[in-house]
């Protein structure tokens, strides 16, 4: 295995030591159109079968940056903590497999000749085939980082599609997972016809999954933190007010306004990007995340990873990224995420 691979090594225990568990044991596969069965070849590997371990299905996913982070050795507890055991698998030194899906690769063959995008987004070296298996082949963003700590923030006011949303309303069907995993979190939350049934409607539980965390009252959320020291949070569900944003923000930087500024000076550039960007004027950008990279160096790089959910609009239609969201009109909210995060950090930073 690569030097880097070698490197990353002490993290391969951490998210067994860590305790973590949550309500939510659902991958957001669950409403992808990037799901196992429409991803090329899937390989249906659950993460018992993984781990011998049934508490992994409890375990939230830090979904897309899971691999950045682990050690390919015998034990993949972060791999594990992607959802899918099997999605991921370490490439030629300095990339990263991540299991085939059709949406994702054609996303980043877009956004490779995007020239505002290209500098924040991996780079992507086209799908490669391992043992049977297709996977799109990206580059390992902790590659130039040293003892890195890494917080994942998923942007925009909702993680599911619009058509997600149709189809689920299209064949309604009582779920009692979800309702379980509803009065798992908030036992007040279903109501007296929801608590009879014991079962909730698959739309009503997106919908209400989003009111959780900050993803409605900022348009982010932080889905998950790893720090160079091995501890490891995931537990941010309930992260719904800025105080607590910033609580968590100053734990991930360990006080630091040198990285702070790092960071702010690269969301700013981003922001550029993305306003001044073709793809993102055109896409409908939802499920994806902000990758935060840092290290003892004080280096601070942030990058856009996680398209498995992107989708172009159609005809010529364009969206703001700014504007509430009103369903039919498509709009995500990134931008509006991002001006909150900016200005949350430039608050921190002045204080």
């Amino acid at each position: 295995s690569s030097l880097l691979l070698r490197k990353l090594s002490n993290s391969s225990s951490v998210s067994s030591s860590a305790g973590l568990s949550s309500s939510f044991d659902e991958s957001e596969d669950d409403f992808s159109p990037c799901s196992d069965a429409e991803s090329h070849q899937p390989q249906h590997l659950s993460l018992e079968d993984a781990s011998g371990n049934k508490s992994w299905k409890k375990l939230k996913t830090m979904v897309h940056w899971s691999p950045f982070v682990v050690s390919f050795k015998k034990r993949y507890p972060w791999v594990q903590l992607a959802g899918h055991a099997g999605n991921f698998r370490a490439g030629d030194y300095g990339k990263i497999l991540k299991k085939y899906c059709e949406c994702e690769q054609q996303c980043l063959e877009s956004l490779m000749k995007d020239s505002q995008l290209r500098p924040f987004v991996p780079g992507y070296y086209g799908v490669v085939d391992r043992d049977g298996d297709s996977y799109n082949q990206m580059e390992d963003l902790l590659a130039e980082f040293d003892s890195a700590s890494i917080m994942d923030c998923k942007m925009g006011v909702r993680t599911y599609l619009e058509e997600e949303l149709t189809k689920a309303r299209e064949k309604p069907k009582l779920r009692r997972d979800m309702y379980e995993k509803m009065i798992g979190v908030d036992p007040s939350a279903p109501t007296p016809q929801e608590h009879t049934q014991q079962a909730v409607l698959k739309p009503r539980y997106m919908q209400w999954r989003e009111t959780l965390s900050s993803t409605a009252t900022l348009g982010f959320r932080i889905e998950g933190i790893k720090k160079a020291d091995g501890t490891c949070n995931t537990n941010f569900k309930k992260t719904k007010q800025q105080e607590q944003v910033v609580v968590a923000l100053q734990d991930f930087v360990d006080g630091s306004k040198n990285i702070l500024k790092n960071y702010l000076t690269r969301l700013k550039e981003l922001r550029t990007a993305l306003e001044n960007s073709e793809f993102f004027k055109t896409h409908e950008v939802v499920g994806s995340s902000l990758l935060f990279v840092h290290d003892q160096s004080e280096m601070a790089k942030v990058w856009m990873i996680d398209f498995g959910k992107t989708m172009l609009l159609p005809g010529n239609e364009t969206l703001n990224h700014r504007i509430a969201w009103e369903e039919g009109n498509r709009e995500d909210g990134y931008l509006w995420g991002l001006d909150n995060l900016i200005n949350i950090i430039s608050q921190m930073v002045t204080d």
